[in-house]
């Protein structure tokens, strides 16, 4: 007989290892399978709509804590862990943040981004001497990712966090999991089974991506870093990035070209740029 613990796992993984909707996929032709992956992908954004209340009390908690110096962690496993750093690693580039600033945390360490590291994911203790390597505090927040909602290490390091007082949220793709029950800031978008069974680097990892852009994006607007629908604290980079501050510059300022590129070679930065010429308007 299965004890309590192990009936509720297996119940809350229901959603994300049921069977896929189509059966026979190696008998499909290559459009047939792009066709229905696609049509399962469309049914992801419709599934973030529901839960726009949820991201909405997570972003507002994170934005204050923010502002008030805290950080940014997210902890996961496996694609969930992946995407974490992919959002984190973003933010810098994207919005001048510094590096530590939203920090992404892997089962397995970064090793673990390449390469799958076997049952890194099992430790329920790990998460937390990760965070600690960075001082956590209760300024910070700390949010699990794990698409089965059920994760050890996700488990154990929100566990923790909630013991220290620190603000705790997760993005799930099950409803009523054992993460989400940590996390006094649950996102729970329930996608429902994959195209290809129990895989949840599909219909899970996007409906992640979406959310934790949604999150990020919020939060970085209310902390001022973005400017009408510009990007002005981002790192140039590249030239790309150059010559998109460049065109920024004169969106904002109406200087020509010559003129906003002496002035990002100047101040090398677009905000400061851009300050620089509605302070001598």
């Amino acid at each position: 007989m299965l004890d309590n613990s192990k009936r509720n796992h297996i119940e809350m993984e229901i959603v994300t290892e049921r069977d896929s909707n189509y059966n026979d996929l190696e008998k499909m032709s290559v459009r047939e399978i792009l066709e229905n992956i696609n049509n399962e992908d469309k049914t992801v954004p419709l599934a973030v709509e529901k839960v726009i209340p949820q991201i909405e009390q997570l972003a507002e908690i994170t934005a204050e804590k923010m502002k008030a110096g805290g950080r940014l962690f997210y902890i996961g496993a496996g694609t969930s862990g992946r995407l974490g750093v992919l959002d984190a690693s973003e933010c810098p580039p994207t919005f001048g943040v510094p590096f530590d600033r939203v920090v992404g945390l892997i089962a397995g360490g970064d090793g673990a981004i390449r390469k799958a590291v076997e049952f890194a994911e099992d430790d329920m203790e790990q998460a937390w001497k990760d965070l600690q390597v960075y001082n956590i505090s209760d300024q910070d927040v700390v949010v699990g990712l794990a698409a089965s909602g059920t994760t050890p290490y996700v488990i154990g390091g929100l566990r923790m966090a909630n013991k220290h007082g620190i603000v705790t949220g997760c993005v799930v793709c099950n409803a009523g999991s054992l993460v989400a029950a940590e996390a006094k800031y649950p996102v729970e978008v329930v996608v429902g089974p994959e195209f290809l069974s129990g895989s949840t680097r599909m219909k899970s990892g996007t409906a992640q991506k979406l959310v934790l852009n949604m999150l990020t994006t919020t939060v970085m607007i209310q902390l001022g870093k973005v400017k009408g629908n510009k990007m002005v604290d981002m790192q140039l980079s590249n030239h790309k990035l150059y010559h998109r501050g460049v065109r920024i510059i004169m969106a904002e300022t109406g200087k020509d070209e010559q003129t906003a590129t002496a002035l990002l070679d100047k101040y090398g930065n677009v905000r400061k740029a851009i300050e620089s010429v509605m302070i001598s308007s």
